[in-house]
């Protein structure tokens, strides 16, 4: 399994993305399910990781878990727990590797959402789903974008889950908030995304899936 050879959060910012925030019109449910209902013309931006280099990738699902909070929309994340073999202590979507039983991507999202934080299906209402991104760790995942309807109440899996929290759409949907970081590796130099919220540190294939979001919506 790769592991990481460097701490991104010690790294220098290269640059701010700076494209201009979505309109509120554009972060509200009833235009998130047209967008992603008929989705335009657009180019994904980042569809791999640096590391990537399993010849089979092994199928996997997110949900991009889009709460309806009164105040606007959440994306819901994790901060896996720090003894994982993969992406330990690092933020994500929940999710995971697909099995066998799992009838589509949509089902695995769900279903792993459920397994790891406890926020039932019957909660969910999937928009659509975001291009295919290969990670860094081998995986092939589809990240499964969904609504969720409040009141719910989670159950964080301590075995993968360290915590569970909330950052405002609109903060993730703002070219100001999306850094340009880089590093130099063995294989050469290469450039990732990182989107700091308070004290979570988003960075990786969870960011780059959230600018992959952050480009459809503008589109």
């Amino acid at each position: 399994m790769a592991t990481l050879a460097f701490d991104p959060t010690k790294l220098a910012v290269d640059a701010i993305a700076g494209e201009a925030a979505l309109d509120a019109e554009r972060l509200t449910p009833a235009w998130l399910r047209q967008r992603l209902a008929n989705p335009p013309q657009w180019q994904p931006e980042i569809t791999r990781d640096f590391l990537s280099d399993r010849l089979e990738p092994v199928p996997a699902a997110v949900l991009i878990p889009l709460v309806q909070r009164p105040e606007g929309l959440t994306i819901l994340l994790t901060l896996r727990t720090a003894h994982l073999s993969s992406h330990a202590g690092q933020v994500s979507f929940p999710g995971g590797r697909s099995e066998a039983f799992d009838v589509s991507s949509v089902d695995t999202a769900l279903r792993e959402t459920e397994e790891e934080v406890g926020l039932p299906r019957s909660h969910i209402e999937v928009l659509g789903s975001l291009p295919d991104y290969l990670t860094g760790t081998g995986y092939r995942v589809t990240p499964v974008v969904g609504l969720v309807t409040p009141p719910f109440t989670l159950r964080a899996d301590p075995g993968e889950v360290a915590e569970v929290f909330e950052v405002p759409l609109a903060f993730l949907m703002d070219g100001l908030n999306h850094q340009r970081l880089s590093v130099e590796l063995p294989g050469g130099r290469r450039s990732f995304y990182a989107m700091p919220y308070e004290r979570f540190y988003i960075w990786g294939a969870t960011a780059g899936m959230l600018r992959n979001l952050f480009h459809l919506l503008r589109a």
